[in-house]
């Protein structure tokens, strides 16, 4: 899939490590929110939380800390300390994970920006990423602060916020990592590129109502499938509230637009390549998309009927971000290999 030029090796190499990296970032990031471990950690910490509590009076410390917000009164009241370190580890893996992420992005940018082996239009977009991981880490905490003072659970805005920036990243280094040896970032808008963009905001979209959807505990109602409990449309949703702003805040409606959001993208991705992608010799990256596509909508039907088993949504969660990575691909494919399309299969 990836051609690779030997005078483009250390950067590939470094772009791929960053990749795998954020990938890990964002299941272990996954994992945190699915232990109920992300508020474990009630302060930033930027440079002090480097190393974890080494001795008995430091994790007493932070588990006093941990006492003092509406999570543990409300919710964990009682808790040992014993039990306060497993929480405490899955985000504090997550904190460090983050950092090593960043160092190992800016370090080698920089490196091979003084070596003037990445300049021009490669350098900007990628200093922009690196702005973007930036940002990410104050989101990361403002997500977290939402959490600590009156609310046992973290804003379900500021999860998406921080789960769809996250996304956002990945997607602009898997695409540096796709067009590596050039770095040819501009995009020929046409009506195949179109598509493609289109189907990738749809993809990004249901990420955003996914982290809606984990941030409500709303997977945790009508855990049925296809119908909501006994009917396609659960009971207590009146239709026409549904184009409301109020409904971002109410579970039902949340997990209802979360299941007709996938329905609309399979929907799409059907009618685009039958009608568009399989006449024009474009076809080649729907096989990824189809297949990733299936897998996400057969992981997101085991997750809601298993009662939200943390490995089902965990692997919900990564497939995910195999099916945006797979409309990355077929938008790097269609842009470069404008010469594929047939024309003449348009002037019948």
């Amino acid at each position: 899939m990836l051609k690779i030029k030997q005078n483009y090796d250390k950067t590939f190499i470094w772009l791929f490590t960053t990749g795998i990296l954020l990938v890990a970032l964002i299941w272990v990031g996954g994992l945190t929110r699915l232990t109920g471990s992300g508020l474990s950690i009630t302060e930033w910490e930027v440079f002090s939380g480097i190393l974890p509590p080494l001795t008995n009076h430091k994790w007493i410390e932070y588990f006093e800390l941990y006492k003092k917000i509406p999570e543990y009164q409300k919710i964990n009241f009682g808790m040992s300390i014993d039990e306060f370190k497993v929480i405490f580890w899955w985000e504090y893996i997550h904190r460090i994970l983050a950092r090593i992420l960043v160092l190992t992005f800016c370090i080698p940018l920089l490196y091979f920006v003084f070596k003037k082996q990445i300049h021009g239009n490669k350098s900007t977009f990628l200093f922009f990423v690196l702005a973007l991981f930036l940002t990410q880490g104050f989101m990361g905490w403002y997500m977290v602060k939402s959490g600590l003072i009156s609310e046992t659970d973290v804003s379900h805005f500021r999860l998406a916020a921080h789960l769809s920036l996250a996304i956002i990243i990945y997607g602009m280094i898997f695409w540096a990592l796709l067009n590596n040896q050039k770095l040819n970032f501009k995009i020929k808008l046409n009506k195949s590129t179109i598509l493609i963009i289109v189907l990738i905001l749809l993809i990004l979209l249901q990420i955003i109502w996914g982290a809606f959807t984990s941030g409500l505990n709303a997977g945790l109602l009508y855990q049925t499938w296809p119908l909501m409990n006994e009917n396609f449309i659960a009971d207590d949703i009146m239709l026409k509230k549904i184009l409301t702003a109020s409904v971002l805040n109410n579970p039902s409606y949340v997990q209802l637009a979360h299941r007709f959001l996938a329905y609309f993208i399979i929907f799409y991705s059907i009618i685009i390549y039958f009608a568009h992608f399989k006449k024009s010799n474009l076809k080649l990256p729907f096989k990824y998309i189809f297949v990733a596509l299936a897998l996400q909508v057969i992981l997101g039907i085991l997750t809601l009927i298993s009662g939200l088993n943390i490995y089902l949504a965990s692997f919900h969660q990564m497939g995910s971000v195999l099916l945006i990575s797979s409309a990355i691909y077929g938008l790097f494919y269609t842009n470069h290999n404008q010469n594929l399309i047939d024309t003449s299969v348009y002037k019948q």
